[in-house]
């Protein structure tokens, strides 16, 4: 079994070394060799749209509309959301409520730290 990691992008295992980097010679990602950190010590960070990093118990703002499933209430841009949760494993979402609405799970694409 080769040590050599699969591609994070196609998760093909064909890759291989290539100067400073690993190269996936399915789909042509590149990412760096020093990057790489071994399995389980490091958790995904989780960054708001500004690069800030999120923690559980932050407040967070929605910076524009959006739709919820199951809802006929919009989440309104400015809407704040206190006490979110980070998904174990998921570094593009977080869970939170809001005023009028609960039980949302949103992408942080969508948020900005408060």
């Amino acid at each position: 079994m080769s040590d050599i990691p699969a591609c994070p992008r196609c998760a093909m295992e064909n890759t291989y070394p290539d100067g400073d980097n690993y190269v996936c010679a399915d789909c042509g990602h590149e990412w760096p060799i020093a990057a790489q950190a071994p399995a389980g010590e490091a958790a995904p960070v989780v960054r708001d749209v500004n690069g800030n990093v999120l923690n559980s118990g932050d407040t967070v703002t929605v910076i524009k509309d959006l739709k919820v499933k199951g809802s006929s209430i919009p989440l309104k841009q400015g809407t704040l959301i206190r006490n979110i949760r980070l998904v174990e494993g998921d570094h593009e979402h977080i869970e939170g409520n809001s005023d009028k609405i609960k039980g949302l799970v949103l992408k942080v694409c969508f948020l900005r730290k408060a």
